[in-house]
């Protein structure tokens, strides 16, 4: 993650633009990114991410704004002129060339010395953990050290800013995870910026400091994984990251330290105030996994304690996933860590349970 004694505003995007005739693809995204942080953009398909990697790359040209790079302009520069480098989704590697060859290319081009290419694609292919195969073709290897050979090559010409589009989208999920971590130690080992675009939410909580999760060409917000799970702003990030139980209602009591929402199925007590109007349109997000739910109701609780049916059950191996519908109609879902304690749950389908959560375990969002 970034030092904290490194540039906190290294590179800045500033009401950034671009239309495609009329189609507004990135809205006046300002974002800033500390040297040696890796910042992950996060979205569904068609929400500006890409297009703004591509900004960032110089394949686009901004329809306005500015990109700074310790302070200079670098939105108009072409490709080549920016110290960035940007590593595709399908790695893009030579297939007639060998691995050495391959991240050489470069380097080669750039006219650097023999020796120093020499000696800079062996330390590039001994930090991805590839030397011994440095002979082998691109198809004699597995996805993932493909990957890593893209990778090597990306760094090769020591960019100031690396830029990922959906690194690990190629590899299966198993590979994938497994991956992660092995990309942000090497990412961390050379101390590059790094940017990356993903629709994966594990992916980007996995790899980056922060996460900017993009919606219709907008940054909805910016935070670290823990912040924008635990403490999201909108709907839509609240919904897009992780799974969320998302209960409509109204404004009932709004004080310094607390409020409260009154919705289908009653009112439910958070602890925490919107400084909004009584009475104003106001949802309750709630974690699956900070609902409990058991046959008894606990004893002394009387706030945020509700009941209903079991209509789902699935088995997931480390936890359980209960869907219980309300009186009201209203689908909650619920996630139990799958330990020994809980087959005294005994609950089965059409069993009528109790569910409740604790104050501090939900937010109130506006919209």
């Amino acid at each position: 993650m970034a030092d904290n004694n490194l540039p906190k505003d290294y590179l800045v995007t500033e009401k950034l633009v671009k239309r495609f005739d009329e189609a507004v693809a990135v809205d006046e995204v300002d974002l800033s990114i500390a040297q040696g942080e890796i910042f992950a953009l996060l979205g569904s398909s068609g929400c500006g991410k890409s297009t703004l990697l591509r900004m960032l790359a110089g394949f686009e040209t901004p329809t306005s704004g500015r990109i700074l790079l310790s302070g200079q302009d670098v939105a108009r520069l072409a490709p080549y002129e920016r110290p960035f480098n940007m590593m595709f989704q399908s790695y893009a590697l030579f297939p007639h060339l060998d691995l050495w060859e391959n991240v050489a290319f470069g380097l080669k081009r750039e006219g650097l010395p023999k020796s120093d290419i020499q000696q800079r694609v062996g330390e590039m292919l001994d930090l991805v953990q590839l030397g011994a195969y440095a002979k082998r073709k691109p198809h004699q290897l597995s996805g993932g050290q493909q990957q890593r050979v893209a990778l090597a090559r990306s760094l090769a010409k020591r960019p100031k800013v690396l830029l990922l589009d959906e690194p690990l989208g190629a590899l299966d999920k198993k590979l994938r995870e497994q991956t992660q971590f092995e990309l942000v130690n090497i990412i961390e080992k050379v101390g590059v910026t790094c940017v990356m675009v993903t629709h994966d939410q594990e992916e980007a909580m996995t790899m980056a400091g922060r996460i900017a999760v993009m919606s219709k060409g907008r940054v909805l917000q910016v935070g670290s994984p823990q912040e924008v799970y635990e403490y999201p702003r909108t709907r839509f990030v609240a919904d897009f990251i992780g799974s969320v139980n998302l209960l409509d209602g109204k404004l009932s009591v709004d004080e310094t330290d607390h409020c409260a929402v009154q919705t289908a199925i009653g009112e439910i007590h958070v602890g925490h105030s919107i400084s909004g109007t009584v009475g104003m349109p106001a949802a309750v997000a709630v974690r699956p996994e900070k609902v409990s739910i058991g046959k008894q109701a606990p004893q002394g609780l009387s706030r945020n304690l509700f009941n209903g049916r079991v209509k789902e059950i699935a088995y997931f191996g480390s936890f359980n996933t209960y869907i219980v519908v309300t009186p009201q109609g209203l689908r909650m879902k619920i996630t139990e860590p799958n330990g020994s304690h809980l087959n005294l749950l005994d609950i089965t389908w059409e069993d009528e349970v109790f569910f409740w959560w604790d104050d501090t375990d939900a937010m109130v969002l506006r919209d």
